[in-house]
């Protein structure tokens, strides 16, 4: 989840004015009504941050091949675990460019976001799903896990530019644990995989009946969703 922010003049404490550089991006936008305007604005940074967002919702569908096919062949699964990592070097890469280049759209941080939200809050609760967390329950709790995400990329876009800066201009610290560290959970994920501990095998067993039967061992995306909304966890900025 990286800053997307083609200047290094670290901003103020409070959110500044847009300034007429981002004014004028905004009616230019606005205001060119040629076929695939959007496309025209976006810049080097954007696409990279697009193929983060592609990495994930491959990754999706990797998943949902796997449900649907032969559960012994764990190909699928590997392609859907395998392919988020990949999400996360573009997703490193974007805001490198944008700094490097010291270009940046208007849509950047917003696209940044949202490729985060796919490639680390869907794909791994999908990739979960196709490993066997299945119940009604299991869901709950997976989407617990993906809002958490989603609540926490919120407040990020939100508050951002009053969290105390480096001499770049850069956040020093994130508040509550980066959605990317999902893939914490992915490389257990493909522990579990690499043992056959999924679909009736997974560990830890389930526990309770009916709609209340879920897998204790989901509670690990519990616990990161909850670490990433928390406001008192500062992650150092690298």
């Amino acid at each position: 989840m990286s800053r997307r922010n083609g200047n290094t003049a670290p901003p103020t404490a409070e959110k500044a004015p847009m300034s007429k550089e981002d004014k004028a991006k905004l009616a230019n936008l606005v205001e060119d009504d040629r076929h695939f305007s959007m496309i025209r604005a976006l810049h080097l940074a954007d696409l990279i941050t697009e193929l983060n967002g592609f990495c994930g919702v491959m990754s999706i569908f990797s998943s949902l091949r796997y449900c649907l096919g032969d559960s012994t062949d764990y190909t699928n699964l590997w392609w859907a675990m395998g392919l988020m990592p990949f999400g996360l070097f573009f997703d490193f890469m974007d805001g490198k460019v944008a700094r490097w280049r010291k270009k940046s759209s208007l849509m950047g941080q917003e696209l940044d976001s949202l490729a985060d939200l796919i490639s680390f809050g869907m794909a791994p609760a999908a990739c979960a799903f196709a490993l066997g967390f299945r119940t009604f329950a299991d869901t709950l709790l997976l989407t617990f896990f993906v809002l958490c995400g989603l609540s926490r990329l919120a407040r990020f876009n939100v508050t951002v530019q009053s969290l105390p800066k480096d001499a770049t201009g850069k956040s020093k610290y994130f508040e509550g644990t980066p959605i990317p560290t999902t893939l914490s959970i992915v490389s257990l994920m493909a522990y579990w995989a690499s043992k056959g501990w999924i679909l009736e095998n997974l560990p830890l067993g389930t526990f309770g009946q009916g709609m209340l039967e879920f897998h204790p061992a989901l509670l690990v995306f519990c616990a990161s969703g909850c670490a990433m909304v928390s406001k008192s966890i500062h992650i150092p900025k690298l």
